[in-house]
């Protein structure tokens, strides 16, 4: 955009330079003025128009034609729109893109309105603030996030303006943080100006950069105050969490200003400690793909195994409960009760109840924003529908904690025969176009409707009369929207037209007539169907006058709903994959019998090798050895996806399965480069090693794999050397230590705790068979080059490595496996230069002279004997 149209939309051009332009470019100027930043759909007629850089945007996002209207300073307005109708595919395509809009209405009547109707913007659609079911992932959370930074660490808050679900954090570092938004993953993160951390977040999409004043504490605590209808935030338990509340308070100031509506379904924030939770940092995520695999898709991943759900909001709560695994014993064994419990029973039945009620989280979402539509209607009465099935399913369940489940489930009858009454069976999308309220709901409507409906047969009748009154046998009697109600005669019969017909429209064979006892006729069906439209749009209103006292019942049964459709999944998922209740217990270990890995026993045509574990206090860590593709990664990864299931209240894949204490998992699984941050394969892997080793405990979870491949033989066994040292000796982590380096398997002889297991393979002529099964003891090779012949090397290659490894081992060139455990003093990644060393080097002889000569050399001794 020229820099004077960027001045005009940013509200900097006079009076006098608005005058330029038509009414209507002014009106759309001043609307611009206020929403500089954000696409604006100004409403013209059956358009949403977009003009100057607007346009040009937009053209290119949603791969529209540009065209251009008017003038300005001479050159023309670019100008770009979308249907009206179809507009809510487009936003979709926007908000997918990180892309904000200000959607702009008319409001004004164009019968009074004196120049351009009176406009103005009614809703800001941003990605993170969606509340329209076309815009949003049924299966996903849409979350709205706010970051804060000060020098104590950082204050992080979420909002799902969909469901009224709010939350605050706090965070003591950047891994921290990262760990945070991977959980996330918020479709719209806030951030202040200046954020010293910036680096962190700029390359996420959906950034919004917002001033200072939206993160003060004090305006925070007013805001969220007057949103809650309370004097103080202490009952919710964050009135310490002051860095939270910072991030809180730009996320409801934000709601506020696109939203422009009441809120009445954000009614509590709550604030989550990482203490509640077993803790993962954003690379174990990654690695144990959780949610999303690693090449960002969400096949093959611990959600597509477990998610069966039968309702959207059951598998946005199974994502969060998959993505915070809880550390409090009590309400896992709560969890697997219900589970328990449900096996017991036969859940098809219920999960066809879960499957009517539906989204009913989000459709109460937008009833609280008066945004509801005639289906969500629909919905919610087929919901309420299912309620006293569902709860007296529950009753019958001898299992305590279900029947709590069950207490929140509320039934709603006088609602459920308000909505029969009310709305249609089948009710069309919108209410603009009425059709929605159902018969004999209102007797007023019913009157204006059967006014309207009798017009059929009064032209029938008209016609007739008209035929047989004037001879014109082609005569017919019609109505269309611009013109009206009119007589058609074709051009022929023309001389029998009577003089009391008016002329209304010419055509190329036709004459198009009205009479005065049509027009009256029109004007009275007309004005019935307006009123009637009117009527019908006043009742609609009102029923959302009739629900929302009910809507914190409503948002309580359901999340009741959404929690039961969970446990009953996971039931499901144990009677279909033969997962088995794990024990908890308050002794450190963590065992199991035939483990599997629940994602990749799935995509395996051959059966899965089941494998056992065993780590405790006298065996906290494990090197595992063996060939490649022999099945260490998957054996690792098995352990951790065990533990976090056990952790989200699940059944597990394992027999046996007996847990500790668990305070954290963390991966070392796996690396790339991170070229965007200037790091290469081997800082990465060695920064996600500091990470473990800065902040794993002797109740965490470790998963090591391949440490030092990324730089020269010595050095990445000496950093594996140390790094088991260090885990094993001064954190006692329990680990799972997979490498290639078989002089680490020594480091069992000098530590009690540690073990050596492998992974066998049969070798067979030139092929190789892998066995998958995990046994005691080292491995006594790595069938590198039988790998290597599988993947397709070709064969002078691999002859060539074959006579090369001859010759290393008759040289006896590898690493000589006489490597000692280092003493803890030894372990250091950098050792100290020696003083007498460095000294030397700073030394140039030919600068001294003979008595400074003499005195270095008595320094040199007495550095010698230090």
């Amino acid at each position: 955009m020229p820099s004077d149209n960027f001045a005009m939309q940013a509200g900097l051009f006079n009076q006098q330079q608005l005058a330029q332009h038509t009414p209507m470019m002014q009106q759309y100027l001043r609307i611009k003025s206020e929403h500089p930043q954000i696409l604006l759909f100004y409403r013209m007629g059956d358009f949403y128009e977009l003009f100057y850089d607007d346009a040009k945007r937009a053209a290119q996002l949603l791969d529209i034609s540009l065209t251009a209207r008017g003038k300005s300073g001479g050159d023309p307005i670019p100008m770009a729109g979308v249907p009206y109708h179809a507009v809510e595919g487009y936003l979709a395509k926007l908000v997918k893109l990180g892309q904000s809009v200000a959607i702009c209405e008319q409001v004004g009547d164009p019968a009074t309105s004196k120049g351009p109707v009176e406009r103005k913007v009614t809703r800001i659609v941003t990605p993170g603030t969606i509340t329209d079911e076309a815009l949003l992932e049924d299966r996903r959370d849409n979350l709205l996030a706010a970051v804060w930074q000060d020098k104590a660490g950082f204050g992080y808050a979420t909002l799902e303006l969909s469901s009224g679900r709010f939350s605050l954090c706090e965070l003591k570092n950047e891994e921290a943080l990262q760990a945070e938004l991977q959980r996330t993953q918020p479709a719209e993160l806030l951030y202040p100006e200046g954020m010293a951390a910036f680096n962190l977040i700029e390359q996420r999409r959906g950034l919004r950069r917002r001033p200072q004043w939206e993160f003060d504490l004090q305006t925070a605590i007013t805001q969220l105050n007057q949103q809650f209808g309370t004097r103080e935030l202490s009952g919710f338990g964050v009135e310490k969490a002051e860095l939270g509340l910072c991030a809180a308070g730009c996320v409801m100031q934000y709601v506020k200003d696109t939203q422009r509506a009441a809120l009445p379904h954000i009614r509590a924030i709550r604030l989550e400690t990482q203490a509640d939770t077993v803790q993962m940092d954003a690379a174990t995520r990654r690695n144990l793909e959780l949610t999303q695999n690693l090449a960002g898709g969400i096949e093959n991943t611990l959600a597509s195994v477990l998610d069966k759900t039968s309702t959207a909001m059951g598998s946005r709560l199974l994502q969060r409960w998959i993505h915070r695994p809880l550390t409090n014993i009590q309400t896992l064994k709560q969890r697997q009760d219900c589970i328990r419990a449900l096996i017991d029973a036969d859940i098809s039945e219920l999960k066809d109840y879960l499957k009517q009620v539906g989204d009913m989280e989000r459709v109460l979402g937008r009833l609280a924003l008066r945004s509801a539509r005639p289906r969500d209607f629909a919905r919610l009465r087929q919901a309420f529908a299912q309620l006293p099935a569902i709860r007296t399913f529950l009753a019958s369940l001898d299992c305590p904690p279900m029947d709590n489940l069950g207490r929140e489930i509320n039934e709603f009858p006088a609602l459920l025969d308000l909505l029969e009454r009310a709305i249609i069976d089948n009710p069309p999308v919108l209410i603009r176009d009425g059709g929605v309220i159902a018969p004999g709901f209102n007797a007023e409507l019913d009157e204006l409707r059967a006014l309207s409906k009798g017009a059929t047969d009064y032209l029938e009748r008209l016609e007739e009369r008209e035929k047989q009154r004037t001879d014109i046998p082609t005569l017919k009697v019609g109505f269309n929207k611009v013109h009206g109600y009119y007589i058609e005669v074709s051009r022929g019969y023309a001389d029998l037209v009577p003089p009391e017909y008016v002329r209304r429209q010419t055509l190329k064979n036709n004459e198009r007539y009205i009479i005065p006892e049509l027009k009256e006729y029109e004007d009275k069906v007309l004005t019935s169907q307006g009123r009637a439209l009117a009527l019908e749009k006043q009742l609609y209103d009102a029923l959302f006058d009739e629900l929302l006292p009910q809507l914190f019942e409503l948002q309580l049964s359901g999340a009741a709903l959404a929690e039961l459709d969970v446990l009953s999944n996971l039931a499901d998922c144990a009677l279909r994959f033969d997962y088995q209740r794990p024990q908890f217990s308050e002794e450190p270990g963590i065992q199991y019998d035939r483990g599997r890995h629940p994602v990749v026993e799935q995509v395996l045509n051959d059966p899965f090798i089941a494998n056992p574990l065993a780590l405790g206090n006298q065996r906290r860590m494990l090197i595992i050895t063996g060939p490649n593709m022999g099945g260490k990664s998957t054996y690792m990864r098995q352990t951790a996806l065990i533990v976090l299931m056990a952790h989200m209240g699940s059944f597990v894949p394992a027999e046996n399965a007996r847990l500790g204490p668990v305070d954290r998992i963390f991966t070392r699984i796996g690396a790339s480069d991170d070229l965007a941050s200037g790091r290469s394969t081997f800082m990465v892997e060695m920064t996600e090693t500091a990470n473990i080793l800065n902040n794993a405990s002797a109740n965490s979870l470790v998963l090591m794999d391949e440490i030092g491949r990324g730089t020269s033989t010595y050095d990445g066994l000496s950093l594996a050397w140390a790094t088991a040292c260090y885990l094993a000796e001064k954190i006692h982590a329990f680990t799972l230590f997979a490498t290639h380096y078989f002089e680490m398997t020594q480091l069992a002889d000098s530590m009690q705790q540690l073990a050596n297991v492998h992974l066998d393979a049969v070798e067979h002529d030139d092929g190789i068979s892998f066995m998958h099964a995990v046994q005691e003891g080292a491995a006594d090779r790595s069938y590198g080059l039988q790998v290597a012949m599988l993947a397709g090397v070709p064969k002078p290659v691999i002859l060539a490595a074959k006579a090369k490894l001859q010759e290393l081992e008759r040289n006896e060139s590898q690493p000589s496996g006489n490597i000692a455990p280092a003493p803890p003093a030894q372990l250091d990644f950098i050792q100290q230069q020696d003083p007498l060393r460095k000294h030397l080097k700073r030394l140039n002889p030919d600068e001294l002279s003979p008595r400074q000569a003499l005195d270095m050399l008595y320094e040199l001794k007495r550095l010698a004997q230090d």
